[in-house]
């Protein structure tokens, strides 16, 4: 089979790392509007079975003559491209997964079921970590339960070692950062949809081998599970882990205005407080030091009349022979993986769906540790 890879940045050479060695994958095209980084990328990820050539993501026509060729494509350029990636995809009847992260877009692509139906492909927004790795989590859990009540999750991407005072160190764009912490946070509760704030509810936990943590909420993460388990889930949330006392550094600074987009003069030039502060924290929070994540879902409620309770975790770190971040591992393969499975056929749905809906979580979670990513699973 032949897998198309657009977007040749961090997550996209660990995708071309993943694939390349991929069971019944012949080839790996990789795309990218700097020619020169996808040969590179092809060259030193690629097993000696990729090709790379220049393409600009937001050319819908010539993305979907280039589509035709494929089987599957996956997506690791930002958001932005992906409504316009979907409707090539659907074109050129090929398979497509995305690393999401826009609920906007998403929903976009959703709506473009019927055409994707009639086309006789499947697309897949919103793949990844979390959103990503975390729903088919949640699937995979809810198929204990006779009645589930809550599903609880927690994820962070972490410094191996924590510098002062943030303790945290850049692991994907800083635009993307903002708005997790920024944006309005969808949960369920008493099975109905609900909107919290972001940086509040400060919870503290413990991960073995890593210490004290605390954990918060964010944008983005729930993705589109408060829609897939409306009134089937009584409550579900998703919050971030971070090293203690990070929340509240941070929410000062965004109170402050830092996440503003409204423009501020300063010495008679037009400033935008938002671009600024990304530019601060990409030059002073850019470490490239080794990191970790870290995942934990805990799933509660009934089984055969008794209560139950299900807990999903996954400490990953940087490796360092590969020189993969744990960050790269665990978002690229994951989505790698429902990309391998839609180009191999072991997905059969045809249309625009949610990855917790069409994705086998049993499959899922055996390739997941076929590439280390060890998840434990304790009940």
């Amino acid at each position: 089979m032949n897998i198309a890879i657009i977007g040749a940045g961090l997550m996209g050479r660990a995708a071309v790392y993943d694939l390349c060695r991929a069971e019944g994958v012949t080839a790996v095209g990789v795309f990218d509007i700097d020619a020169k980084l996808a040969s590179e990328v092809a060259g030193k990820y690629g097993n000696n079975i990729a090709i790379s050539e220049a393409l600009d993501a937001g050319d819908v026509s010539l993305v979907t003559s280039v589509l035709k060729d494929y089987d599957a494509a996956l997506s690791c350029v930002t958001y932005k491209f992906n409504s316009g990636l979907t409707k090539a995809a659907i074109s050129a009847k090929c398979h497509l997964v995305d690393l999401g992260g826009n609920n906007d877009t998403v929903a976009e692509q959703l709506a473009m079921n019927d055409e994707a139906e009639k086309n006789d492909v499947i697309i897949i927004p919103d793949c990844g970590l979390a959103p990503g790795l975390v729903a088919v989590l949640c699937a995979d859990a809810v198929t204990k339960f006779d009645k589930i009540s809550s599903v609880k999750i927690r994820v962070g991407g972490l410094p191996q070692n924590p510098r002062p005072p943030l303790n945290y160190q850049m692991v994907f764009s800083a635009e993307g950062l903002i708005n997790e912490y920024w944006e309005p946070c969808l949960i369920l509760e008493n099975g109905q949809k609900k909107t919290v704030e972001p940086m509040s509810e400060i919870e503290q936990l413990e991960f073995e081998s890593v210490g004290k943590l605390e954990a918060f909420y964010t944008s983005g993460g729930t993705s589109t599970l408060p829609d897939t388990y409306l009134n089937k889930i009584d409550f579900l949330d998703y919050k971030t882990i971070r090293y203690p006392g990070h929340c509240q550094f941070f929410k000062t600074m965004l109170e402050i205005g830092l996440a503003s987009r409204e423009k501020v003069d300063v010495n008679g030039q037009n400033v935008i407080p938002r671009e600024l502060f990304k530019t601060v924290l990409n030059k002073n929070l850019s470490f490239g030091e080794p990191d970790l994540v870290l995942v934990r879902l805990t799933a509660e409620g009934t089984r055969n009349g008794d209560s139950h309770k299900v807990v999903y975790e996954l400490i990953d770190r940087q490796d360092e022979q590969t020189g993969l971040t744990a960050m790269m591992r665990s978002t690229s393969f994951s989505a790698a993986i429902v990309a391998w499975m839609a180009a191999s056929g072991k997905i059969t749905e045809r249309g625009c769906h949610p990855q917790e809906l069409v994705v086998d979580s049993k499959l899922f979670i055996k390739e997941l540790r076929k590439r280390g990513l060890n998840l434990t699973i304790e009940e």
